[in-house]
């Protein structure tokens, strides 16, 4: 039911900049949080930022100062503005949303994007 498209990535050269974006659509608890998550070659999935329907942001230490979450409620989308980007920001770039209703956690994830950091 519920479906996260994210778009934007692509090549860019080191200290480079790149906005992705994520529309969610169906039915999605108002009261949420969602986040960007990237995960490496070999590497366990991260979370980059994550943004809640009430506007409070939380980022890694590795991006902060360099990434920027922001969120449009009436359109369930939220961007990530990358600037400086270094080649440790490469990894496939994942949207996601998460609610609790009834005692129950809901989670949903998007396809991914890739983002490419390369000279």
């Amino acid at each position: 039911q519920v479906q996260l498209v994210e778009s934007g990535g692509g090549l860019v050269q080191p200290g480079g900049s790149l906005r992705l974006s994520c529309a969610a659509s169906g039915s999605i608890f108002s009261g949420n949080t969602m986040g960007w998550y990237r995960q490496a070659p070999g590497k366990q999935r991260e979370l980059v930022a994550s943004i809640t329907s009430g506007g409070s942001t939380n980022y890694a230490d590795s991006v902060k100062g360099r990434f920027t979450i922001s969120r449009d409620n009436a359109k369930n989308t939220i961007y990530l503005q990358m600037s400086s980007l270094n080649p440790e920001d490469a990894a496939v770039y994942y949207c996601n949303v998460y609610y609790i209703t009834l005692g129950r956690r809901r989670e949903y994830w998007g396809q991914g994007t890739q983002v490419t950091v390369s000279s």
